[in-house]
């Protein structure tokens, strides 16, 4: 009986009868070997004979190889063929082994820069574009004689709404090269630049200056462009241009210089530079009492305090002269100005200036001279005759002995102070511009006609249509144009 009190029976007690039987007799020591070496071989030929013969064993299935996701993979790489040898079988493992320690992974993830095993994707191909169509063929016309010279200037269709204004006004301006029966001597386009060295950098000054604005009733466009024949010559730009606001709001005031340099003046760009910019300082600390003038319709008082102002800025330059060693004459320019208030309520339009150029208004299709008249002057350069044709003083016809500590004769009078205040009427052009630009406005009829043309309605030009329209070309006129127009609303 066991411990549990269950009785065993009798063949499974046989077994320990045999072993613990006190009559059975001693076996005493083995005969047996029973060394390391032994005990060694007793185990290895115990567990070969537990291992089953290799015909019996059936291969185990080869693990499924998944690709790794993190590799990249070509689907249009093809797979490569199955090899001709064949498989080879893996080595028998004992069963203990199996059973004691786990066996290597199977699963053998490739390199990143190796092709995926297993099955291919899907091959995806682009699909090629169905042919276009072939255009039918031209009508066959008999080819022209001589090319018409329409075809040459014709604009592309969308060009004029390309160069139009963002206010709507504009429209398409004809391409023409010159004007005249012969094209000028010099090409259109710049050749050469003005000489430069490590000292007079900031002397250089740009081909070309563009500049535009719109306050209360008029749209302001101004250009500055190097003539032909300074373009050939690699000489710089004689001519100046200033374009500045000061103020704010209705109060402010907008200042247009344009300033040419005498021709032939080693500096004459430099003292149009500073023309310019010196009446510009002026204006500006007097900003505010010439806006309220200007407003008010303060003539007299705008005219006066003008004519200090330009005086100052000419001795500054006879100044500079003197620092380089010039004469008056070599370093000297002519100035001419316009001031324009920001108020839409105020159309007044001041202009001063000294010197040579040109002022014209546009106004129904025509222009007009307003270039202010100069009375006629004695040989002192003082006028002897009033407003109202009036001698200011009395002629005793006595003559004056020459000074005699003159060394030559009397220098020649300066040029006269020139002022006009004009109220602008609704579809108004007035244009401010140097010499070289008044010069073929009032000597070549086809060069204002052209520009009434394209100056006139809808409305004022795109900056890009107003540097083209100012370089209109004729033969005999390549000097600087410097130009400022303002189109009333």
């Amino acid at each position: 009986m066991s411990q549990q009190g269950e009785k065993p029976a009798a063949h499974e007690d046989d077994w320990w009868r045999k072993l613990y039987d006190e009559t059975a007799p001693d076996t005493g020591p083995s005969s047996a070997p029973d060394s390391l070496d032994d005990r060694f071989d007793s185990v290895s030929d115990t567990v070969s004979e537990a291992v089953e013969p290799e015909s019996e064993r059936e291969p185990e299935p080869l693990p499924e190889v998944r690709p790794d996701p993190r590799t990249a993979w070509d689907p249009y790489r093809e797979q490569a063929p199955p090899s001709e040898e064949p498989e080879r079988e893996p080595e028998p493992v004992p069963v203990a082994t199996q059973a004691a320690v786990p066996g290597p992974r199977n699963t053998v993830f490739p390199a990143p820069w190796e092709a995926p095993a297993g099955p291919p994707g899907p091959r995806t191909f682009a699909v090629p574009k169905p042919p276009e169509p072939e255009p039918p063929p031209a009508p066959l016309t008999p080819p022209a004689t001589a090319p018409d010279p329409v075809a040459l200037h014709e604009l592309p269709p969308d060009w004029a709404a390309s160069d139009a204004p963002a206010d709507g006004g504009g429209g398409a301006r004809p391409l023409v090269d010159h004007l005249g029966d012969r094209p000028p001597t010099y090409e259109a386009e710049p050749a050469a630049l003005p000489a430069a060295t490590s000292e007079n950098l900031d002397a250089l000054v740009p081909d070309t200056v563009l500049d535009g604005a719109r306050y209360g009733t008029y749209t302001l466009r101004a250009a500055s462009v190097r003539g032909d024949s300074a373009r050939f010559r690699g000489e710089p730009r004689r001519d100046a241009l200033l374009t500045a606001r000061f103020g704010a709001a209705e109060s402010a005031l907008v200042l247009v210089a344009v300033a040419g340099g005498v021709r032939g003046g080693e500096g004459a760009h430099l003292a149009a530079a500073d023309a310019c910019r010196w009446i510009g300082g002026a204006v500006a600390r007097s900003h505010a009492r010439l806006s309220e003038d200007i407003r008010a319709g303060r003539r007299a008082d705008l005219k006066s305090g003008l004519h200090r102002l330009t005086d100052r800025t000419y001795g500054k330059l006879r100044a500079r002269a003197a620092e380089l060693g010039l004469e008056p004459g070599e370093y000297t320019t002519s100035l001419r100005c316009l001031l324009l208030s920001a108020d839409p309520d105020c159309r007044t339009r001041v202009f001063f200036g000294v010197g040579s150029g040109g002022l014209f208004r546009l106004r129904d299709g025509l222009w007009q001279d307003l270039e202010p008249v100069i009375p006629e002057e004695s040989a002192s350069g003082v006028s002897e005759a009033g407003p109202d044709g009036d001698r200011l003083t009395m002629d005793l016809q006595i003559t004056t002995p020459p000074s005699p500590f003159s060394d030559g004769p009397a220098p020649p009078p300066a040029e006269l102070f020139r002022f006009r205040a004009s109220v602008a009427r609704p579809g108004d052009t007035l244009l401010l511009c140097s010499n070289g630009f008044a010069e073929p406005m009032r000597d070549e009829p086809e060069f204002p006609d052209e520009l009434a043309e394209r100056w006139g309605p809808p409305g004022p030009p795109g900056l890009p249509a107003f540097l083209a329209d100012t370089q209109l070309r004729i033969k005999g006129y390549a000097d600087d144009r410097t130009c400022a127009a303002v189109w009333e609303a």
